[in-house]
């Protein structure tokens, strides 16, 4: 009888401590199934992300990558590619870095740094826009500005209190698909002593509150690298969880460091 178990891990990316950042299901596969498989164990899994890897048969990379929410497919997931290279290098300590290919987000490459990892991801371009109907959806406060850009929703307040304060109409929200809202504004003032902190919501990718969203900071990093005259910068996601990211601006390549930690490692039952 063929064994159809598959090695599973349970990741909390950006976050050194286990139960904060973000959680993703890794999963290694030998050959993909089918969509709707997957598909159903990302519902399983009900994390914000579950990546599936599969070694890359042209050798371009090392690892081809997907990455699904409970609900849909997405084209670009950060944290969950962090916490895949995070289970690459782990097994292997003797690896620098590990790459991954892409159905739409190009090729995304994981660099081992030290005790963490630095991730690197194409940047989201935005530019001013304006979202009346769902600013009113986030809550009471009025953004200063809004800055749009291919399903990214730049939302930036005065303060961080106003970040904070925020209780959105997901049901709302939900109306308008697979998009991000990311709420954001100066960290002055916040316990993290972050320069920048946000809050991201992707309800209709099947998620209200995303813990730790390292797309959304691909869309944030040009954003305030440009309003704060520097290319570095360090940011916090104020969810529940809480999570921590070093951000970079290089060029068209948004740099991510964070930490990961391995909180269940098994096998996993495919159908």
């Amino acid at each position: 009888m063929t064994d159809s178990r598959v090695p599973y891990f349970h990741v909390d990316a950006f976050t050194a401590t286990p139960l904060k950042g973000n959680q993703a299901a890794v999963m290694m596969l030998e050959a993909w199934p089918d969509d709707a498989t997957l598909q159903a164990i990302g519902a399983e899994n009900m994390f914000a992300e579950t990546a599936f890897l599969v070694a890359d048969p042209t050798g371009a990379t090392d690892f081809e990558l997907r990455w699904f929410t409970p609900a849909v497919e997405v084209a670009m997931c950060g944290h969950a590619t962090l916490a895949s290279g995070h289970v690459v290098l782990t097994q292997d300590p003797m690896r620098g870095c590990v790459t991954f290919s892409t159905r739409k987000a190009g090729v995304l490459e994981v660099v081992r740094d030290g005790s963490r990892y630095v991730l690197s991801l194409p940047v989201v371009p935005t530019a001013p826009g304006s979202f009346d109907e769902a600013a009113a959806m986030l809550g009471a406060a009025v953004p200063a500005e809004v800055w749009q850009g291919d399903g990214y929703n730049l939302f930036i307040y005065a303060t961080v209190d106003e970040v904070l304060a925020l209780a959105p109409d997901f049901k709302a929200l939900l109306a308008y698909g697979d998009v991000q809202f990311i709420a954001t504004a100066p960290g002055a003032g916040h316990a993290s002593g972050a320069d920048v902190v946000s809050r991201v919501f992707v309800p209709g990718g099947g998620i209200d509150e995303d813990a730790a969203t390292g797309s959304a900071h691909a869309a944030l990093t040009p954003y305030w690298a440009q309003r704060l005259a520097c290319n570095a910068f360090a940011a916090h996601q104020a969810s529940a969880r809480g999570a921590d990211f070093a951000c970079r601006l290089e060029g068209n390549r948004v740099l991510l460091g964070g930490a990961c930690v391995t909180v269940v490692e098994g096998l996993f039952q495919m159908p």
